[in-house]
């Protein structure tokens, strides 16, 4: 059985090693925008148009089954694969981690659009924006808020312009601690945080960092995308859906491997 995964997540490498343990056929596909993983599998850089487009891919590889690992936030690639997959006739499924949950103590504010956000970030001086990439655009803006003093914008992936002077570009790659998301805090006296409600434990802890200095959160609602023919939350429950459709041979492996 030949399953696409399309990854670029800390989900997907965890799902590209274990289906290929299980002896399945992976091909994992990333944008290849940060770093390309090892993997006991084929590694795919760089999308689609490069084989004429994923609906040919599907076709040309024989792919069986495609498993949406994406970032939650992927919106227009999880929108091509559900549509791809309906034109070549083939699966696709959506492995997508549960958002968030705000607790006791926590100030979260939610914006969808970015006026949404100019909006509520009124008011704040020291912004961390860690919402991923922005268009020089939006941090001008953001810079011209009334009562606003200096920000803080981490990515992974450089930017493709100068950065304006009242922004601080920080490059880190997840994950983050609570002891660096907290010092990091303090350091640059961040009164606010905007981010995705993303979900997993990889950057998780600068909510706790924010709970804990009293730090208000700005949080991307999650995009509307279309519907895949199956949704899952929990690795078990995917890898098992997996090997039902395969059939009683890889079930037989996974018991063998337990």
């Amino acid at each position: 059985m030949k399953i696409l995964l399309l990854g670029g997540t800390a989900d997907g490498r965890h799902l590209a090693e274990r289906f290929s343990q299980l002896g399945f056929d992976v091909l994992y596909s990333i944008a290849g925008l940060v770093r390309v993983p090892t993997l006991p599998c084929e590694v795919l850089v760089g999308g689609f148009t490069q084989f004429g487009g994923l609906v040919t891919f599907l076709k040309e590889r024989q792919i069986d089954l495609v498993i949406n690992a994406t970032h939650p936030y992927a919106a227009t690639m999880s929108d091509k694969a559900v549509t791809a997959g309906i034109e070549a006739d083939v699966p696709v499924w959506r492995f997508l981690r549960p958002e968030w949950q705000a607790q006791k103590g926590d100030d979260w504010r939610f914006y969808s659009t970015d006026d949404d956000l100019l909006v509520r970030l009124k008011g704040f001086k020291r912004p961390l924006l860690s919402a991923g990439q922005m268009s020089l655009e939006q941090l001008l803006a953001i810079t011209q808020i009334e009562g606003f003093e200096q920000g803080v914008w981490r990515t992974a992936a450089l930017p493709k312009f100068d950065v304006p002077d009242k922004i601080s570009w920080l490059k880190a790659i997840g994950p983050f601690d609570l002891e660096h998301e907290r010092h990091l805090l303090k350091e640059h006296q961040i009164d606010v945080i905007v981010t995705k409600n993303s979900g997993g434990d990889s950057t998780s802890a600068k909510l706790d960092a924010a709970r804990e200095l009293g730090i208000s959160v700005l949080l991307h609602q999650r995009p509307n995308v279309r519907d895949a023919v199956r949704t899952f939350s929990d690795y078990s429950q995917l890898i098992k859906a997996v090997q039902v459709l395969k059939g009683p041979a890889s079930t037989a492996q996974e018991s063998q491997q337990q």
